[in-house]
């Protein structure tokens, strides 16, 4: 088989509708526009989203959107009632130690504690951010509550989208501080 050997397969091409080349054709005088009005002019029909006037689809979208804030921090939510199951009476609950248990995905990210379910052993509990509730119930079982500060404030609270090691840098430069 060479170059001029091929071929379209049959059926998958059609020609092209020649208008406006006489009455026999079926497409002649006014090619297939009808008569008068801004459809019939050269360069008159409006854009796809043209509506009339009307304030169209695409551009009404944006009042109806809302926005995204980027400097929202996700937190990783864990109830106090599946800390009553995983963890032990006197053990230290870390984002990390929640990380190696599988609680949470990311021992590295923010975590917030709340307050579903009982809790009946003594606990510390290290966390970024809690809820009164799950305060209260740590604290009335004997435990203890730290919260930990998140590394950055401002415009980069965004901790999950900075990589680890920028993140090990800004921890040392905070103990280095200290």
């Amino acid at each position: 088989m060479k170059l001029h050997d091929l071929k379209p397969a049959p059926g998958s091409t059609k020609k092209k509708t020649r208008v406006g080349r006489g009455i026999a054709a079926g497409k002649g005088k006014t090619a297939g526009r009808g008569t008068k009005g801004q459809g019939a002019r050269s360069g008159g029909v409006k854009g796809p989203y043209f509506e009339g006037g009307q304030l169209p689809l695409v551009r009404r979208l944006p009042f109806k959107r809302g926005f995204t804030n980027v400097f929202r921090i996700e937190y990783q939510e864990v109830n106090v009632g599946v800390l009553e199951e995983v963890f032990n009476a006197g053990e230290v609950v870390t984002p990390v130690a929640l990380a190696e248990k599988g609680i949470v995905r990311d021992g590295e990210k923010p975590v917030v504690i709340l307050g579903d379910g009982e809790l009946s052993k003594k606990l510390t509990v290290q966390t970024h951010r809690i809820s009164k509730s799950a305060k209260e119930k740590i604290e009335n079982a004997g435990g203890k509550v730290e919260t930990l500060e998140l590394l950055l404030t401002g415009a980069r609270a965004t901790v999950k989208k900075l990589p680890k090691e920028q993140v090990e840098a800004l921890r040392a430069e905070k103990a280095a501080k200290k």
